[in-house]
């Protein structure tokens, strides 16, 4: 029999929702609930194909959830709030205490509170959309999907910085990495499309939005992945400087008077394709200025896929060898241009791409981009984080 299943994405004056059919794993609706807690908030819905926008002032993330459920019974979307079946919530992180996603318990709720000290400006916006859902629907499972928890198979040697380990022991500095659900999600349909057990394959995960981040998936396990202590480590993004030496903080410091905390603002928000272009962190914008003749929005373009082709190489090297290479999220999807300077030179380890399918694959599509006789398969595949999120609460909040 179908479920009704809700997954959520809850930012601390938002909140983003799927309502989606299990296991069919049709979209029944989506929405976004904006500036929460500020005057003028604005719910958005979709109603068959058609987004319905209201502004109205709503106090907390309890509200916007009645506002939701309310949404739901108006558009004849369910008929009663008992027609949902259950939740999932993305939550940023979930350090070492969760490997796999989690039914919500109180004791639950608390040690993800208490990981917020590892992502301050995100788990506690995700506990508010938590805390909402289980007070208004406390009859049905909520199942937490950490961002963190598909990297928690990486072995020590990738997820050690080598640092005096005490630090480790002491404060949990390690590796974590992020974008999990997305490198998840595509990697077993990955499989599915090529017809192989995910056991048997070797798959490099490109996650390229305006954050994004590289994984080495052996055998359906991650064992390696660019991100680090934050989402700030690993490849140029669009805001963000990626990998840097990080004895240039307080050089930066000492140059120009900053503090720490200036210092790490620019690195997050001022940096990565913002920076080098000074123009723009937006792909699209930068593609048209190099067309133009603006040299520094082609180097930013430069950089950014040489960093990404650098971790391809490296974890190719980490599983001696890759049987595809998986290209998601925004950019991954959409850019032709960043796809083939990527994978240009790649030959040497058997990849060969067609130019001519890589043009026609954009906009949401699905497909292979190698020649058929390419050892090393290039397959876009739109990362989808509601289903996989929705698969889990059927999985671990008991529905199946």
């Amino acid at each position: 029999m179908s479920k009704l299943i809700l997954a959520i994405n809850a930012g601390s004056s938002s909140l983003k929702f799927q309502l989606i059919r299990m296991p069919e794993e049709e979209l029944v609706t989506k929405g976004l609930v904006e500036r929460i807690g500020l005057k003028d908030s604005i719910f958005t819905i979709e109603v068959n194909g058609e987004k319905v926008k209201t502004v109205q002032d709503i106090k907390d993330h309890v509200e916007a959830v009645d506002i939701m459920l309310d949404a739901f019974k108006a558009h004849n979307i369910i008929n009663d709030i008992n027609d949902i079946d259950g939740t999932g919530h993305r939550v940023v992180h979930g350090g070492e205490k969760f490997p796999e996603s989690v039914a919500i318990t109180d004791e639950v709720e608390k040690e993800i509170e208490e990981l917020s000290e590892l992502a301050p400006l995100h788990n506690p916006a995700n506990l508010m959309g938590i805390r909402a859902f289980r007070k208004l629907l406390p009859n049905i499972p909520h199942v937490a999907i950490f961002d963190t928890a598909f990297h928690q198979t990486m072995p020590e040697k990738a997820y050690l910085y080598s640092l005096p380990y005490h630090y480790y022991k002491d404060y949990g500095i390690r590796k974590y990495g992020f974008h999990g659900t997305s490198h998840k999600f595509v990697s077993q349909r990955a499989a599915e499309l090529l017809e192989k057990p995910i056991e048997d394959l070797r798959i490099i995960s490109c996650h390229i939005g305006n954050g994004a981040s590289i994984a080495a998936i052996d055998g359906g396990k991650s064992i390696d992945t660019s991100m680090g202590f934050t989402p700030l480590a690993g490849v140029t993004m669009g805001t963000r400087s990626g990998n840097i030496d990080p004895a240039l903080i307080p050089f930066i410091m000492e140059k120009t008077g900053k503090t720490a905390e200036q210092v790490l603002e620019i690195l997050n928000k001022e940096s990565g394709l913002l920076g080098l272009s000074g123009t723009s962190s937006d792909l699209r914008d930068l593609s048209e200025e190099a067309e133009s003749g603006k040299a520094r929005s082609q180097m930013a373009l430069d950089v950014f896929a040489s960093k990404i082709h650098k971790y391809i190489g490296s974890y190719a090297a980490r599983m001696h060898g890759v049987d595809v290479i998986v290209f998601t999220a925004g950019i991954g999807e959409n850019s032709v241009e960043i796809r083939a300077k990527v994978l240009e030179g790649l030959e040497f380890m058997g990849v060969y791409w067609d130019p001519k399918k890589n043009e026609n694959l954009q906009r949401g599509k699905e497909g292979f981009i190698n020649y058929p006789h390419s050892p090393v398969k290039v397959v876009v595949i739109p990362t989808d984080e509601e289903s996989m999120i929705a698969r889990d609460v059927m999985t671990f909040g008991g529905l199946k």
